[in-house]
């Protein structure tokens, strides 16, 4: 076709013909530059028709991540648990921090899954992009559909995770409540705030894989601060620590998921231990990483599976 534009036919004449403007023929005709990033509202509606494939790649994912294993899809739940065992012997046991928290088991429980959740959401998100090179270069399709689909798989995980903790809860002694419908907002503002922070690890571990490797020690931190093993409550109360970094423990996005699930599922959990507007700092987490990754890995679509 570009021959065709750079040498135009000549008329009969024998005087040359009019350059044609590739750019302007090609917009005549509805041509578009290939990969070009759609619009805001357009990359929304085509993320909403492949919905059916965000789904099912999924649970596709989360089926076939324990195919190799004996138990199966019994290390769903067998994983967290075992975790929050360790947790236990080693912070509870040996650090006794324990000590004043009523119902420790399912509080430490709560907050390992919830923590879990996240963490799995971003470790999975880094890898979204640069792990799944052959799909995204071999189909079209919206980028976000891979770490949106991946966040996905771990909430559907975390509910398997969920119905282990029922059975802690009853367990230990933990009556059943109406505040457990909480879980639902709950969860939905968490799974919000974890796909926002998917979307930004996407992106940059599109161009930056080494951060895969680094994510790991992040995470781990940002657990030991999130007030997993302890009470964060039990902590600010006892300690004379600077207003900021009382703020910033408070403030804490995963801090706040955890309390937030703690004070819905455990009757010994009071209100008195969450932080002043929860609420309003578990939706304005949600908003501003679910709005403004989906934006940030947007801006760089065009560039995913190139170079």
């Amino acid at each position: 076709m570009s021959q065709v534009l750079d040498a135009p036919s000549r008329p009969a004449d024998g005087t040359p013909a009019p350059a044609v403007d590739a750019a302007e023929l090609a917009a005549r005709h509805g041509l578009t530059v290939s990969g070009a990033r759609p619009t805001l509202s357009g990359y929304v509606r085509r993320l909403w028709q492949r919905r059916h494939f965000i789904t099912a790649f999924a649970t596709a994912k989360l089926t076939a991540q324990y195919s190799q294993a004996k138990l199966g899809q019994v290390w769903q739940v067998m994983t967290p648990l075992l975790n929050a065992a360790v947790y236990y012997f080693i912070f509870g046991v040996l650090m006794n921090t324990k000590h004043d928290v009523p119902d420790y088991v399912p509080f430490l429980v709560t907050g390992v899954f919830i923590f879990t959740f996240t963490q799995s959401s971003v470790m999975a998100g880094t890898r979204a992009i640069a792990g799944n090179l052959g799909l995204v270069r071999a189909l079209h399709f919206p980028r976000a559909a891979l770490p949106i689909s991946f966040s996905l798989q771990q909430l559907q995980q975390l509910l398997f995770s969920m119905g282990a903790l029922v059975v802690i809860l009853l367990c230990f002694g933990v009556p059943p409540a109406m505040s457990w419908l909480l879980v639902i907002p709950i969860l939905i503002l968490q799974f919000t705030f974890n796909t926002g922070l998917a979307l930004v690890m996407a992106r940059l571990g599109s161009r930056t894989p080494d951060i895969a490797q680094l994510m790991p020690f992040v995470l781990r931190t940002w657990m030991y601060v999130s007030g997993v093993m302890w009470s964060i409550d039990a902590v600010l109360k006892d300690q004379h620590l600077p207003h900021v970094l009382k703020l910033l423990l408070e403030c804490n996005p995963a801090a706040i998921y955890i309390d937030l699930m703690r004070f819905a599922l455990i009757d010994s959990f009071d209100k008195g231990q969450l932080p002043h507007h929860v609420w309003a700092w578990a939706l304005g987490w949600a908003l501003l990483a679910g709005v403004g990754g989906f934006i940030y890995f947007w801006k760089a679509e065009e560039t995913y599976g190139r170079g």
